[in-house]
């Protein structure tokens, strides 16, 4: 019985994701049905706080966006990069990493690409290494922020094991900027240079190149309400990490419980819940992020859509867990006996059907908790979620490609033979390595 499920759960994903958008959480709702009502499984249940801290992050960077600040961002980026634009293989990933890492979103990306390409052109460099590394480098920007979804949900899966958010960046932030590094060097001699490249020289001899669009210029108040919402959002990301330092700031309560007066503390995900939302108030209020927008936005969209997938695809994994618990954790801990690093070829898999980093979190994390992996290794290997790069279907990659009219960044005749192969693998695998080698040493 055991198989049939999981061949109904991977035909589910695999149909969700062909579907794309949201249908990766409607279709989990077939699987359900099918799971509950028809085979009598145990319901499973939603990760209920980690979407909530997944919603309240997105309303607040939506009604950034809403106010200019995403557009702020972007301009500073571009004019850091526009100074050295021979190095633009290196600075187009880090000035990328550095950008998802602070906004905790990957959508940024499609503002900086169009930079990129057409700085690497002017400059006579093949697009293909800065763009393929950007994309790769945007997906360790975003587990590596502490205000990701992704982040959001490991923190989430791992407060069961005392694990607080400092103890995950301290891991994660030099390990994954390391390996972008390390990534950007593997780009340096790939493909051939745009003087060599006879499909450039056909687009470029039959006039397919277009000039890129200009960025939004911000002025005046527009220009002082972006950089308000920015900073304003720059210093809940300051906050939230303050409180996740230094547990004794966050609130106690009192309540009563069968006629006794007991203490609590406001749990980390609750509070950062409650910044984040009211952040995107005082953005509202002082800024006057529009509603209207903030709610119509490419953030609020594409968040809406995170979150609906997360749904579906996490509730259908915790029936599917919950339904087989015991053959699935003798199973997994026969096969990484004395192997618990092969824990994380199971997270960069699933990663690849799931297309979702936070997907992948909150649906194996907690099996690694059950199975008695220890905290630190669960952070090491972490960086394992970043594989879906290994089918050029996401969001970010399709972006890439199409964004550069050299035709240098592609999609190969066999799938997988596409420019975002080699710097995926590098770096994901650096990353991990070196996160490994941290938590030794510390």
């Amino acid at each position: 019985m055991l198989w049939i499920e999981l061949i109904i759960f991977l035909a589910i994903i695999v149909i969700g994701a062909r579907i794309g958008g949201i249908g990766m959480g409607t279709v989990a709702g077939l699987g359900l049905i099918v799971f509950v009502f028809i085979f009598k499984m145990p319901q499973g249940s939603p990760p209920v706080i980690v979407l909530g801290m997944i919603l309240a992050v997105i309303t607040a960077l939506a009604a950034m966006e809403a106010a200019g600040g995403l557009d702020f961002l972007v301009g500073v980026a571009e004019r850091i990069m526009r100074r050295r634009p021979q190095s633009i293989t290196f600075i187009g990933p880090i000035v990328t990493y550095v950008l998802i890492f602070a906004s905790g979103t990957q959508h940024v990306i499609y503002a900086l690409l169009p930079v990129i390409a057409e700085i690497s052109r002017k400059s006579g460099i093949r697009p293909e290494r800065p763009m393929a590394m950007s994309v790769i480098a945007a997906q360790h920007g975003l587990i590596a922020s502490p205000i990701s979804a992704t982040t959001v949900a490991l923190l989430g899966v791992l407060t069961v094991l005392g694990v607080t958010l400092p103890q995950i960046l301290m891991v994660i932030i030099p390990s994954t900027f390391l390996a972008v590094l390390i990534g950007s060097l593997s780009v340096l001699r790939m493909g051939k240079n745009l003087n060599d490249d006879p499909v450039y020289q056909e687009k470029l001899a039959k006039g397919l190149i277009k000039p890129p669009e200009e960025l939004k210029k911000l002025q005046g108040i527009e220009l002082k309400r972006a950089k308000g919402s920015t900073y304003l959002f720059f210093f809940a990301i300051f906050v939230v990490v303050l409180i996740g330092m230094f547990p004794q700031l966050r609130p106690t309560y009192e309540w009563m419980v069968n006629g006794v007066m007991e203490t609590g503390k406001i749990e980390m995900g609750g509070a950062i819940m409650i910044i984040m939302l009211a952040v995107a108030g005082l953005m509202m209020i002082i800024f006057k992020a529009d509603a209207g927008k903030t709610v119509k936005g490419s953030i609020m969209r594409s968040g809406i859509v995170a979150l609906i997938s997360i749904l579906g695809i996490s509730w259908l994994g915790s029936s599917f867990f919950e339904g087989n618990r015991v053959v699935i954790i003798d199973g997994i801990s026969q096969a990484i006996e004395g192997y618990q690093w092969v824990f994380g070829i199971g997270l960069f898999v699933l990663s690849i059907l799931l297309f979702s980093q936070a997907a992948t979190v909150v649906t194996l994390i907690p099996v690694g908790v059950a199975l008695g992996i220890p905290a630190p290794l669960l952070i090491a290997l972490y960086p394992a979620v970043n594989g879906y790069f290994f089918l050029p279907t996401y969001g970010t990659v399709i972006a890439a490609v199409n964004f550069d009219q050299t035709g240098t960044t592609h999609i190969g005749k066999y799938l997988v033979n596409h420019s975002f192969m080699l710097p995926g693998l590098v770096t994901t695998i650096s990353a991990v390595l070196i996160a490994l080698l941290i938590t030794y040493i510390f």
